[in-house]
Parts: C-alpha cells; structure tokens; sequence
C-alpha cells in the first residue's frame, strides 16, 4: 500500500507507557507494522482514550486515528504545529495508533490518503487543511461511521453527522502582534505576504492592521498574494518586492514560514510569525507571532467522541475557540514570545488589549471601514461569527488589491 506521489509518507505511531515507539515508513512501504501493533495493544489505556461499552455513534471504539497535512510537518509553520498537536495527542492517550501523511495537496489525493488510513483502521480522521473541505463532507457521507474532523472552514449547516470542522480566532493574536509591528516599524510601513484571499487570510490581514493603526493612526500594510500555502520562490519574491518598497515590518499567512523570516533577517527588518515560533531562524529581528497549540482541542475532541458524546456536543457543529479558550479547554492559539527588542511600554500596550480580548472585546468592534473608505461596522457594532466567517474585504489602510480569481 503506498501513497502517491514518491514523497508522500505515512507515519504510525504507537507509544508505549515509558516512551512513544515511532515507525516512519516510505511511501513505498507502507504496509502495517506487527511490532507497532502489539505495542499498541500491551499499552494501559489512559482515562478518557478508550470507549465504554454503552458508547454509540460514529467514531466509538476508534484505536487508530489518522492526520492528513498539505505540507511538510517540519515547515516551521502550519503543518508542524498540527503535527506537534498530534503528539500532544499521543501522548495523552498513549494507546491509540496515530497515522500521518503529509505533503498530500488539496485534491483527490486527500481522499486516496483517508481511504487508505480508513482500510489501516482509522476510524478518525483529522483534515487539517481548508481545501480538503470537499472532500472531507463527500468522504463523511461515504463512511458514516468514521468522524471527520475538517481543520480551518466554516461550513453551512446542516453538516453530516459524522462531519466537525474547527479552527481558532487567529485574528485575536493578530491583531496584538499588529500592535506590535505597529509600535516597532520606523517607516510606516508593514509587509504581510498572502497566500490566498479566502476569509482565513483576510481576517488576519485585516486584524493585523486594525492592531497595527490602534497604536499608530497613519501605518499602512502593504500585501502581495502567492497563490499557494507553501512556494519558497514565490515567498522570496513577494518579500524581495515589499521590503524595496521600504517595509521594514514583515509577516505572512503561509502554511511554511522559513523564507520570510530569512528574508527580513537579510534586509535588517523586523519580522512577526504565524503558525509556529520561529524565533530562532532570527532571534534579533523577531518581534512576536502566533502559535497553534492544538493539542488540548485535538484531545477533548477525540475523548468525546470516544465517549459517545460528540454528536450533539459543542464539536458537532463549526466550531471556533477563541483566545479566551472555555473553562475546560484552552486556546488553540497563543502569542509567541516577544523579541528582544520589544519595549517593556509594548508588552504592556499588548497586555492591556490581551486583557480586554479575555474580557471578550473582539478587534472587529465598529467602526470599521473597507479599503473604500465604505463603512462596514458601525461604532459599537461586533462582527458575527457569521460575518468573521464570510469576510472577504480589506480594511481601510491596506495597500493591495484582491485576486479576482
């Protein structure tokens, strides 16, 4: 059994109590491991990981649980934070077998890979990026008793029952590192490199901006859209292109983060992160980020639907966790730590606003304008999850024009 093309790779993971005892196998040898699965089974079960007998619904019983990424799990971005948050899971519940494939783009090959994990038993399927949306919902109605957990869309109801997707309110930590890009940049003017102009992307930009314009009224952020999660080549270009503009502020929604971080530490800018701290591809120029701690969801997730109780439950529906996290779960996403060169004054700007977005401020409170100069929030006026959902403006100080495509 193999996953095309060549660099596609399956991992399974089965830990014992003392220590994981991890199989990477190629794609061209991708056929079960015996060894992996006595492991699996001579492991105690933890608390929570496995079902009881009175459990029903899709999902129950599941002992082999599967991650799909369109991307390296070692990008310094995206998909290495989705993979650290699989081995969160591992961990916590030690006696489930975990299977990866990364590198799957965002077509057919995403339900060729949860076929194949579904033939090796997974009977949970985590689709971590926004265009497996598809076909997650098609596959969802194809194998009623596997769940899919679809990572990053919002999805009109109703949604299969065996269908959840998730994400977190990216745009609230955003917005802080847009305060301090704001407070940091000499020039006025900030870099944000795009991958594509989806409601994902958008937010954050535009989150970016409002952070950045609340500690400094005249700061504009000038975009460039790659059309791709991950182009290297693409990424240099785009920040090659903003930095001789005379951004000195760089940052980016892209899946893999190395180029841009490396392209700011060669012109001498600051740069702020997403996805994962990179702070140490450059320790003097990194200012902050924001950081996918998925594990703790990936968890609670996963027991309930052990248990039985997803259906019905807040996961069985879109569901988003904000900043502030719930009483039994916490954020998906933090801020990164600060660099050296942030102020005591704006950490201390940034922990007032940290403290009004725990209260349950949102940055997209009116008044909020589009590029246009038209009025979209008026004052007071907090955006729906429905409007975060469906964005698809930039606000009033971002420099760019949306692909029309």
């Amino acid at each position: 059994m193999s996953y095309p093309p060549a660099r596609r790779r399956l991992r399974r993971m089965a830990a014992l109590a003392a220590a994981a005892a991890t199989l990477t196998l190629a794609a061209t040898a991708c056929s079960s491991s015996g060894s992996s699965n006595s492991a699996a089974s001579a492991t105690s079960a933890t608390p929570g990981c496995t079902s009881p007998s009175s459990a029903k619904g899709p999902g129950v019983g599941a002992t082999t649980i599967g991650f799909i990424y369109v991307g390296s799990t070692s990008d310094y971005g995206y998909n290495e934070a989705a993979h650290a948050g699989a081995m969160a899971l591992q961990k916590a519940c030690p006696n489930i077998k975990i299977l990866e494939a990364d590198e799957i783009p965002e077509t057919s090959q995403m339900a060729t890979a949860a076929q194949q994990m579904i033939a090796e038993g997974a009977k949970i399927i985590f689709s971590t990026s926004y265009g497996y949306e598809s076909y997650a919902v098609k596959l969802a109605k194809q194998y009623p008793n596997v769940v899919f957990l679809q990572q990053g869309n919002y999805i009109n109801p109703p949604l299969p029952a065996n269908l959840n997707t998730y994400f977190g309110n990216v745009y609230e930590t955003v917005y802080m590192a847009g305060i301090a890009a704001g407070l940091a940049t000499k020039t006025g003017k900030l870099g944000f490199v795009m991958a594509f102009p989806i409601p994902q992307t958008l937010l954050n930009v535009d989150a970016f901006e409002l952070g950045a314009q609340s500690v400094n009224p005249s700061v504009k952020t000038y975009v460039t859209f790659t059309d791709n999660w991950c182009d290297p080549a693409k990424q240099s270009d785009a920040a090659d292109s903003l930095l001789s503009m005379g951004v000195d502020v760089l940052t980016q929604h892209q899946d893999c983060q190395t180029t841009v971080v490396k392209a700011a530490a060669a012109k001498g800018a600051y740069v702020v992160g997403y996805h994962y701290d990179a702070s140490a591809l450059d320790p003097t120029g990194w200012l902050t980020g924001s950081d996918w701690n998925w594990g703790p969801l990936y968890e609670a997730m996963v027991k309930s639907i052990l248990a039985g109780t997803f259906k019905g439950s807040q996961f069985d529906t879109d569901y988003s966790l904000g900043y502030a996290g719930s009483k039994t779960i916490s954020s998906p996403m933090v801020l990164a730590p600060f660099g050296p060169s942030v102020s005591a004054s704006t950490k201390a700007t940034i922990s007032t606003v940290r403290s009004k977005i725990l209260g349950g401020w949102s940055p997209f409170t009116g008044p909020v304008y589009n590029q246009a100069g038209k009025l979209v929030l008026k004052a007071g006026q907090v955006a729906t999850a429905q409007q975060l959902a469906g964005l698809n403006y930039l606000v009033k100080g971002v420099v760019g024009t949306l692909p029309s495509s």
